[in-house]
């Protein structure tokens, strides 16, 4: 399976050519070559995980892919057709499973409502929590999609979140919003907390790959 990286939130999936899209929003490039494409996963309704305009790049080439998101999710993008997921579900859409956590995002401020949110364990391999520092319980995580930085987040919050899930292979996620300065900033912390249990941390900047 292969990981491209995508701006901000957004990340691509390959396998066995087939494609699985998660978080395209609004910090994302166009989404253009999505032929193949059999899901998408959303993790939780806020624009920098989803628009309209990127799923419906999606479907326009392949119309029979499916959906999966959390209720918040299906309420904000009731013109689509969604596939409603919990925690604890397990959705095998191949070649891709897909295993769900959590159920709420982080706080941002006592102000702003919290929504659903889920993070999402691909073929066992690639583990995303969304905008949340939910650990999987009882999962060895062989790849992290580590966050950055949010307003919902502090670097030494995902740096605890990398020390507890104790992935084999790190990389950044959720950067859109920082500058240069503060993405490498914000790697170096990574970095050190990945290598703390033997793990090796990749930058990998928009359009760079991995092979998991």
């Amino acid at each position: 399976m292969r990981l491209t990286k995508f701006e901000h939130s957004g990340l691509l999936l390959e396998q066995d050519g087939r494609k699985l899209f998660v978080d395209p929003g609004s910090f994302t490039s166009p989404l253009t070559d999505t032929a193949n494409a059999v899901a998408v996963v959303i993790t939780h309704e806020h624009p920098d995980h989803w628009t309209p305009e990127q799923l419906n790049r999606v479907l326009d080439l392949s119309p029979e892919a499916e959906i999966y998101a959390p209720e918040g999710v299906a309420k904000a993008a009731s013109d689509f057709d969604i596939t409603v997921v919990h925690a604890g579900d397990t959705i095998t859409v191949e070649p891709f499973t897909l295993r769900f956590f959590g159920g709420r995002h982080a706080v941002i401020h006592e102000t702003i409502p919290v929504v659903d949110n889920l993070g999402v364990l691909v073929n066992d391999e690639l583990y995303y929590a969304g905008d949340s520092f939910f650990v999987p319980e009882g999962v060895q995580v062989d790849v992290l999609a580590a966050p950055a930085g949010a307003p919902w987040m502090k670097i030494s919050e995902t740096m605890d979140y990398v020390l507890a899930v104790k992935p084999k292979r790190s990389f950044p996620i959720h950067e859109m919003v920082l500058s240069r300065a503060g993405k490498d900033m914000a790697n170096g912390r990574l970095q050190w907390a990945t290598e703390q249990n033997g793990g090796t941390f990749f930058p990998l900047e928009p359009g760079d790959s991995l092979d998991l």
